[in-house]
């Protein structure tokens, strides 16, 4: 008898608050250069070491009403929805991919962009670290795939053809992502003279081309809408310039993960919908 996809989603949920909880550890302390080990689990604002009691994903926040226990200064509320995002995320891969080959590649894919979207929240970069794992992660999938022949990446289907091919697709969606893209920020730049993006998005976008093929273009158009959306709104209740520097980083990350659970069904239906078939 199969494990039932709803105990699989279950248990992905839970596992995702746990690496969800180290995920706050990672966001915080790589972009500083310190270990991600050592100190153990600490109050920033006493220096109290946490207990493991106090350390449990989502409940202990709770259970403490956002305060350490030791000087009662507040915890962020970003702590525990950093946890929650794990869980909804490794459960959503979980729910679309079940126990195939493409799920822990889905798993680490939303994990790393879950960490990136927010290490660039707090800092404006994307750790080249952070990047390059990523980029490496989405190449030995693609590697697996064409070796094997079992689907792990990319996690979007890209049809026929060549394309059909994980490291033609893995290729063409680095290039293409990441190319577009720089060609974008280069002329911007000679024309604003100014930067519009930064070459951490560049590399950004061909990791996640890597993971998603050419569906990595649509990541790019995508979170450049939400981003441009974003700016307006922005501008218009700050009254600051819409040219205000902002990061774009946890647009893409959020593209990323919409594109990967229907990108390949909206491009079907907009195929049909053009051809009329």
């Amino acid at each position: 008898m199969g494990i039932p996809n709803w105990f699989v989603v279950l248990a992905l949920f839970v596992f995702g608050l746990v690496f969800g909880s180290f995920g706050n550890v990672v966001i915080w302390r790589l972009p500083r250069g310190e270990s991600l080990s050592q100190p153990p689990s600490h109050c920033p604002t006493c220096g109290g070491r946490i207990p493991w009691y106090d350390n449990v994903p989502l409940v202990s926040w709770v259970a403490l009403r956002g305060r350490c226990r030791g000087c009662g200064s507040r915890i962020s509320p970003r702590y525990p929805l950093v946890e929650l995002l794990g869980g909804v995320l490794w459960a959503a891969a979980g729910w679309q991919f079940g126990l195939t080959a493409q799920l822990p590649a889905a798993m680490i894919f939303y994990y790393l962009l879950l960490l990136l979207a927010f290490i660039d929240l707090d800092t404006r970069r994307l750790p080249n670290s952070l990047v390059g794992l990523l980029a490496a992660c989405g190449l030995m999938g693609a590697v697996f795939s064409q070796v094997t022949g079992i689907a792990s990446v990319p996690l979007a289907s890209a049809g026929g053809g060549l394309l059909s091919q994980p490291l033609v697709s893995a290729l063409v969606g680095a290039v293409a992502s990441a190319g577009l893209a720089l060609v974008i920020a280069l002329v911007y730049q000679r024309m604003r003279k100014t930067e519009g993006f930064g070459m951490g998005d560049v590399k950004l976008l061909a990791a996640i081309g890597i993971f998603l093929g050419p569906f990595g273009l649509m990541v790019f158009f995508l979170g450049s809408a939400m981003g441009a959306i974003w700016g307006l709104v922005a501008a218009r209740s700050t009254g600051r310039s819409i040219r205000a520097a902002f990061p774009f980083g946890p647009f893409l990350a959020i593209a990323a993960v919409l594109v990967t659970m229907g990108g390949p069904a909206v491009w079907a239906w907009y195929v049909t919908l053009v051809t009329g078939g």
